[in-house]
This record gives structure tokens, sequence and C-alpha cells, in this order.
């Protein structure tokens, strides 16, 4: 269509149009089409409704509405809301241009425009979809936070009843030092743990109130903001009108958080991969978080795995696209910032959901102990060697060179090291002596780990002890459990 066409067959902007007033033409079909929001954020229908009730009340409060006229507003956004959770809301495209709109029109359905058109009285929607986005990520970190709770007691359950388990522990994807199950768990459990309290401080830092700020210099009416806040369950309030209906750090430091805890997320999910492959063998997924292939019957696919780590990258790429749009804008409200929406939606989704996926693959995990014995080899004990010599007075770089002498030597040889015998090692160092053969006790190596944090069973009961404490008060530890 061109432009002179589109010309002739606009008409003005609908009558509740917030914005309408202004405009004597219409806009044209694709802009319309553009421009709209209700397509994704009509998933803050609750938040905008309970953010307009206790704007109506503030508005009743300073004398712009009567008790009546709130009354009236209370008991239609009820009847709106449940319209909304019935999925029975029926939206008009040429009218509804995002949920605030929607919310009003319908509003005006219910009661009648002559009272529904006092709602908006000193507000903007600059102010009140920075309110809504507001709590509407507050709820969902918070349920965020109770899913990441179920992650970590399900790895602290498991680091306690799988304390037996014995397995290589691996650097650079090379086997390096026998450790117990139990620890590589509580390795990811206190990773977790550090992405537990650092969404405590998001959830803080963002729940602030940007309601009475209005589209950027404040309200001329005198409602009480404190009191909007305090309703709405905020801690205090957003205390520059231009910085507050502006302000998208909280899409971003969520955002930011969920990419490092997405990170964390990612390298469990590779490890498992390893795990579980036929070559390791150490932990087979349910099926429940498997598949299959479409060629191949015998395979029994990670997919679950593959997808957190999939994901993973999602997140890093939301969060890296935001950064960008909001990067160059002008002080105050703009529309570029409108993208931050479908950005978060598709952030907190991703997060609630791969957070439970993780929690199913871990609690639902069978172990193949006999398998992660099978795969401990005598050079992961080359550190016993040269930590023997050590108490025998040697300097550690010394005796790292001759037990580096010892594995060529084994290699050379074809033979485990346990297998070479006192006489053929202290042809290497004749400082070996009789006991050197305690070294190579995989149970032995592990205990002998037990400095706080280490994989000996007392260093791991304690790191166990550790978590449940954060579990039970909410904080970590500083010096190890205080029970």
């Amino acid at each position: 269509m061109s432009t002179l066409q589109v010309q002739k067959n606009e008409s003005k902007p609908a009558q509740n149009k917030l914005w309408g007033g202004r405009f004597t033409g219409g806009l044209d079909p694709l802009m319309e089409a553009y421009n709209e929001s209700l397509s994704y954020d009509r998933a803050f229908y609750a938040q905008d409704i309970a953010g307009s009730i206790v704007w109506a009340r503030a508005n009743k409060n300073v004398g712009i509405l009567t008790e009546k006229e709130f009354k009236e507003i209370e008991r239609g956004f009820l009847l709106v809301k449940k319209e909304w959770d019935s999925d029975s809301f029926k939206i008009k495209p040429e009218v509804d241009e995002d949920i605030h709109t929607a919310n009003e029109r319908r509003l005006g359905e219910v009661i009648g425009q002559a009272i529904a058109g006092k709602l908006h009285t000193g507000r903007s929607r600059n102010d009140q979809i920075a309110a809504d986005l507001r709590l509407w990520v507050r709820e969902k970190l918070i349920e965020i936070q109770e899913h990441l709770t179920s992650l970590l007691r399900i790895i602290v359950s498991r680091a306690d009843s799988e304390i037996d388990f014995i397995f290589p522990g691996y650097t650079h994807l090379q086997r390096a030092q026998p450790v117990r199950w139990s620890h590589w768990l509580l390795n990811y459990g206190f990773f977790f743990a550090a992405d537990f309290k650092r969404l405590k401080a998001v959830i803080k830092d963002l729940n602030h109130c940007p309601l009475g700020a209005g589209a950027i210099s404040g309200n001329v009416f005198g409602v009480d903001r404190e009191d909007i806040a305090k309703e709405l369950g905020f801690d205090g309030l957003c205390w520059n009108s231009m910085n507050a209906v502006s302000d998208r750090d909280f899409l971003l430091e969520t955002m930011s958080w969920g990419s490092r805890f997405m990170g964390h997320v990612s390298r469990i999910a590779t490890d498992l991969c390893i795990y579980s492959s036929q070559e390791s063998g150490f932990v087979k997924l349910s099926d429940a978080y498997s598949t299959g292939s479409s060629l191949m019957p015998q395979k029994k696919n990670p997919d679950a795995l593959e997808l957190l780590r999939g994901k993973s990258g999602q997140i890093h790429g939301l969060l890296t696209g935001l950064t960008s749009t909001l990067n160059s804008i002008p002080s105050c409200y703009n529309k570029d910032m409108q993208e931050g929406t479908p950005a978060i939606l598709t952030t907190i989704h991703l997060l609630s959901t791969s957070t439970q996926i993780l929690t199913g693959v871990l609690s639902t995990l069978s172990v193949n102990s006999a398998n992660m014995r099978k795969a401990l080899e005598p050079s992961m004990l080359a550190t016993e060697l040269a930590d023997y010599l050590v108490k025998k007075g040697v300097p550690f770089r010394e005796t790292h060179h001759v037990s580096g002498k010892v594995v060529a030597l084994a290699e050379k040889e074809g033979k485990g090291m346990d297998e070479l015998g006192v006489e053929v090692l202290r042809g290497v160092d004749e400082r070996f002596e009789d006991d050197v053969g305690a070294c190579f006790d995989y149970e032995a190596a592990v205990e002998k780990r037990d400095g706080k944090g280490g994989t000996a069973r007392r260093s791991v009961r304690e790191q166990i002890a550790v978590l449940k404490e954060m579990l039970e008060t909410g904080e970590m530890p500083a010096w190890g459990p205080t029970g």
C-alpha cells in the first residue's frame, strides 16, 4: 500500500487509546502491530490490576475519587482479573495496544467510563509499566529461589547418602586424583549456594517502588508514595522520578544473575554428559530426562543435559541484546525500553524450567559405584608418592620429579605403579622404604585430604553441614556449621 493510500484510509486514533487526543490521523496498520506489546505484557495483568487498585486508593485518599468510586473501581478490577484468570478476557486488537490500555478499557465497560476515566489521574504508563515489571520479576524470582532451594536439597541429600562412592576427579578432562562423589556434588552445591545468596541481593535491590513518579516529573496531587510502596510490598521508593521511569538496571541485574547461574548449570550438565557416556558409565539418566535416536535403537541421549547447556547460551544472548539496547538511549522513558519485556519474560521462563529440569535429573539419576571404582588407576596416586617423600624431609619440588620418574617407568613397563615393587622404586630413589605400598590405597589417599574443604569423609560431612545450615537460615556460615 502506498503512503498516499495509507493517508486516505487513515482514521482518528480510537477514543480509548490513552494518548489519542493529540492526534488527528490514524496509525499505519503495520506500525500498529509494530508498536503493540499486549501480546507479551499481558503476562503482567495481575500486577497491573494490583497496582491500579492501590493507585485508585491513593487517589481516593487525596480526594480525586470518592469512597464509592474507589469501591466501584476495586470491584470492577476484581471482575477483570477473574476474566484473565479464567482465560475469558476478550482482547480488542484495534484498541488494546498494551496491558494498561486493555485493563482500563475493560474496566470502563464493566463500571462505566465516568468512573473508570478517573483512574489514570496523575499516573503515566511510564511509572505504571516500571511498577508492573518490578512486581512481576520479584514474584518470579521468589519462585526461582524456591526451585533453587529444592535443587540444593537434592544435592545435599545425595552427597549425604552417597558419601562412600570414590571416583576419579578430573582437571583438564584428565584423571587427576581420587575424590568422593559427594565432593563433586558439593562442588556444584557451593556454586548454587553462592547463586542463592546473589539472588537474594537481586530481589532486595529491585524491590523499590516507581509508582507515583508520573511520566517524568512526579505527582501533582499529593498522593502518598510511601503508602503505595508499602501496600505493594516494596521496601522503599525509587527516589528520583526521572530515574524511576527509566531504570531497567534491575532487568539487567536479573539477567546477569541468570547468566552466571546458567553458566554453573551448563558446567554440571557437561560433567554429567561425560559421566553418563558409555566410556565412563558413572551415572545413568532416568528415562524421564533422556530420548532416543530415530535411526539407532541402542541410543539413549542425555537431551535434558544438552538442552540445559543450550538454554544457557540463549540466556547469555538475551543479556547481551538488552544491554546493547539500553546502552545509548537518552534519559527518561524511551520506547526502546519496551524490548526489555520479551527479554525478561524469556529469561525468567528459561531460568525457572531449567532449575526444575536439573533438579529432576539429579533426583532420578542412578550411580554406578562399581564403574567409578574401576576407573581409578594407580597413576592418580602419583602425588601420594611425592607426599610420602616429603614426610621424610625431601623438598616437594624434588619429590615431584621423583614421582614423575616412577610414572614414566610404569608406563614404559606397561604396569601400574603399584605393581612395580619396592626394589624397583628404590632403583628410582633409595629413600623409598617397605611401607611405600601404603601409598597405593585410594580410600587412604582420599582420607588424607581432611583439611577444611577437602575430600575426606570428615571434611565432606562438614561441607554438608554448612549447606544444611544455609538452607535452614538462608545465610552461609563464615567459619563452618554452628550447630
